[in-house]
């Protein structure tokens, strides 16, 4: 039986504040989901997320999709998304599991014993090409176009995240890379829990959760988010912050909130906001859900 020879970490794209246009540069959707590989050994399939959880049995009709692509050995970087009406990606869906996941697949690393980590994006595109047809559960990440200020403008228009941006000349390389470049749209980050307060009037469980980020390694507080929550979120997040209560606040920055309960910094929120304060506050945050596909200490300013 073919195998892949090797396991990686996937490309991260960079964060630049505006939107650009470079020549051979190529322009594709900025997905709201959870990153995931795809490694296709003969019928066998694995989905591993970017912090190496093997998430196949979360997944099965997806991983039994890619089981029944042609290729004897494959591996794919992707999301695993869920659209909405507009089929725009939202990762509240997804956490919230309203609708069908998708695999919006954008890079081929591995493909019937072929190694193309070293082959440039466009080459690898063609691999990607070759052996995954668009259907129902699994499509190829769409191009939005050749100019990246055109894309942006796509990407407004339609009511995606953000647009990246991808040279395609470059090698496939671990980690975050100035090959890629992502632009966002819409406000939407990862931040620690450090604490939560009390509920008040009909509210169960909390309040509002205290949220942080890292910087120079220590927990710098960024405010509050109190929207964004169901009964059935209150009690499982409960549930989850009571396991790690403690009494040390682990923000190195003052919280002046009353009524409050730290815990342990380990659960990342994703949050929507408008925009930051000059002192790095969020205004109108809105909690999205949490995400078990990054540490708390990835959370850096």
């Amino acid at each position: 039986m073919s195998k892949i020879p090797f396991r990686v970490s996937p490309m991260l794209a960079t964060l630049v504040d505006q939107p650009f246009s470079k020549k051979n540069w190529v322009f594709e959707e900025k997905y709201d989901g959870i990153r995931m590989l795809a490694y296709k050994d003969a019928q066998k399939t694995s989905l591993i997320s970017r912090n190496r959880i093997d998430r196949t049995l979360r997944y099965p009709h997806i991983a039994n999709e890619l089981s029944k692509l042609e290729a004897d050995t494959l591996l794919l970087d992707g999301e695993i998304v869920i659209f909405d009406a507009n089929h725009v990606s939202q990762f509240q869906l997804l956490q919230q599991s309203k609708g069908t996941p998708h695999y919006a697949v954008f890079d081929c690393l591995f493909a019937d014993g072929r190694d193309l980590r070293r082959e440039p994006l466009s080459v690898r595109r063609k691999a990607l090409e070759r052996f995954v047809t668009s259907g129902s559960v699994i499509q190829i990440a769409g191009r939005l176009a050749d100019d990246g200020i055109a894309a942006f403008r796509v990407a407004m228009r339609r009511g995606l995240e953000g647009v990246v941006g991808k040279n395609s000349s470059a090698v496939y390389t671990e980690g975050r890379s100035n090959a890629w470049l992502k632009v966002k749209i819409q406000q939407k980050e990862e931040f620690v829990v450090g604490g939560f307060t009390a509920p008040e009037g009909n509210r169960l469980h909390f309040g509002a959760l205290l949220l942080g980020e890292f910087h120079n390694h220590k927990l710098q507080y960024v405010g509050k988010v109190g929207t964004g929550f169901n009964d059935e979120i209150l009690d499982l997040l409960h549930h989850k912050m009571k396991r790690l209560a403690q009494k040390a606040s682990p923000f190195a920055s003052a919280v002046n909130e009353k009524s409050t309960t730290y815990v342990s910094p380990q659960l990342v929120a994703q949050v929507s906001f408008t925009e930051r304060t000059k002192s790095g506050k969020l205004r109108h945050p809105v909690y999205l859900g949490l995400r078990d596909d990054k540490t708390s200490r990835e959370v850096n300013r």
